[in-house]
């Protein structure tokens, strides 16, 4: 019988207790194998209660929950944590001390369900010795090495339901309605969420605009006799030779909080495009609430996947979605960069097709 731990590392993602549910069950169901539950990320390794065991009892009813039973932790980085002495606060690398801890509890493995920054972690503690699988997630489905991670499914529907609900209002009060969703780096929600809900116009990170190609794609609308626009933008967005926007300057947390990209290009719409704007921000509506069926589908088979590399112990593997299917790749080999739309890609190709702009310059179409 082996001991195989399981953490989420991270921001909360739709799919999370899916893909802990298939670890359990499959380790238990068909290995015998006792599965420990990891609390708060990677803090929850050196924290005394942040140990404990899992059974079948205690993924019971989660497959359709949002969140995660485990907790989510977005700082926590075990090389760069911040304690008190004497009276200061001060960052020390505890990684040695995880890598110990580990082997103290008798963990033969642990699976680490997280994005990039979690994954990069878990890199970081293989190379120290430590046991680690990894199971990609992120609603910004921008980890290298597979094709989809845990949660962009919802997240993209989510969008796509919004753009659907601001088309009609938009339409009928004859204004340019901006939808800011998130993507820091990666557009992947906002593009395929805009080709989804019919956006006029979509701004993703990868494509720097020009505001006054966004107006002339706004008045040729109203010019052809459609008074209303809808146009959805990427947080991390940016105009040609500008920089992204954050929050009041915000620095909390391991990033500065972007935001306020959705409000600059809905206020240059009303102050140079000669029609209405409003701005909403979906935030957190995007990675919350009960996963899609898809989303519960691939996180299964994540989770199954990853139960079968640690009975093997296959340390320093990730299970990843290539070609449709479900496999593994090495850890090391999934951050050599941070995946991002392909501007010269289908995708980015079929928005132009449909008359959509992307902000760089405006393709005449044809009526």
């Amino acid at each position: 019988m082996k001991r195989i731990g399981i953490l989420t590392g991270g921001g909360d993602a739709p799919g999370l207790n899916a893909a802990i549910r298939a670890v359990v069950k499959t380790s238990m169901g068909i290995y015998g194998n006792q599965v420990y539950g990891i609390r708060r990320g990677y803090e929850g390794i050196l924290q005394e209660d942040g140990v404990f065991p899992m059974d079948y009892g205690t993924v019971r009813g989660i497959l359709p929950q949002g969140g995660t039973i485990l907790g989510a932790a977005s700082g926590g980085n075990p090389f760069s944590i911040e304690v008190e002495e004497d009276g200061e606060t001060v960052t020390r690398d505890r990684s040695g001390e995880v890598v110990d801890r580990i082997a103290d509890l008798g963990l033969d493995i642990i699976v680490v369900i997280g994005g990039d920054g979690t994954l990069a972690i878990a890199r970081g503690l293989i190379e120290k010795g430590a046991p680690i699988i990894g199971i990609p997630k992120t609603i910004d489905n921008d980890v290298e090495g597979t094709e989809m991670t845990i949660g962009f499914d919802t997240a993209v529907g989510m969008a796509t339901y919004a753009l659907d609900r601001l088309h009609t209002t938009a339409e009928a009060h004859h204004r340019a309605m901006v939808l800011e969703l998130m993507g820091r780096y990666a557009g992947f929600i906002t593009l395929m969420s805009g080709v989804s809900g019919g956006a006029d116009v979509i701004l993703i990170p990868e494509i720097p605009f020009k505001y006054e190609v966004i107006c002339q794609k706004i008045n040729d609308r109203v010019k052809r006799g459609a008074n209303f626009s809808l146009l959805a933008v990427s947080e991390g967005a940016r105009p040609e030779g500008g920089q992204m926007i954050y929050q009041n300057g915000d620095t909390g947390g391991a990033q500065p909080r972007l935001g306020g990209i959705g409000d600059a290009v809905s206020d240059h719409i009303q102050a140079h495009c000669g029609v209405e704007s409003r701005v909403t921000v979906l935030g957190h509506l995007q990675r919350g609430g009960s996963p899609t069926a898809y989303d519960r589908w691939l996180a299964s088979q994540f989770g199954a996947i990853a139960a079968h590399l640690a009975d093997d112990g296959k340390a320093g593997r990730m299970v990843a979605l290539r070609g449709g299917v479900v496999t593994d790749v090495e850890l090391s080999e999934t951050f050599i960069q941070a995946k991002e739309v392909d501007v010269d890609g289908a995708g980015v190709e079929t928005a132009r097709g449909l008359g959509i702009c992307l902000g760089d310059r405006y393709d005449y179409q044809r009526e």
